[in-house]
């Protein structure tokens, strides 16, 4: 059974940084694109990045530039998301995604930035 599993979220001043890890298990991890995004109250989830299997090749929407980083390590099926210069906008649940005939998530982990 594919699972995914969010850690790494809390409660961060702005300008702090956080990251975020995803435990996947129950496919071959490495042959897959993990995928970061995000949804605060009352907004649409939205994508933040992605690495795909070979090459580290990574992509980046404009929430991610600049201060989000995406890496993977596939001898210990994680995905990860590093995020510096966080701001009060960054607050959100950040949830791990992956596309195996249809999309998978975790239950996600929520991202608070306040003073």
């Amino acid at each position: 059974q594919v699972q995914l599993v969010e850690s790494g979220g809390g409660l961060v001043q702005p300008g702090g940084s956080l990251r975020l890890s995803c435990a996947a298990s129950g496919f071959t991890f490495s042959r897959y694109v993990m995928r970061w995004y995000r949804q605060a109250p009352g907004k649409e989830r939205a994508f933040i990045a992605a690495i795909a299997t070979t090459f580290s090749d990574t992509t980046y929407s404009n929430i991610a530039k600049g201060r989000f980083t995406i890496s993977r390590d596939n001898a210990k099926n994680t995905v990860y998301l590093r995020m510096n210069n966080l701001k009060p906008e960054d607050t959100a649940v950040y949830y791990c995604n992956t596309y195996i005939g249809l999309d998978f998530w975790g239950q996600g982990t929520q991202v608070t930035v306040s003073s």
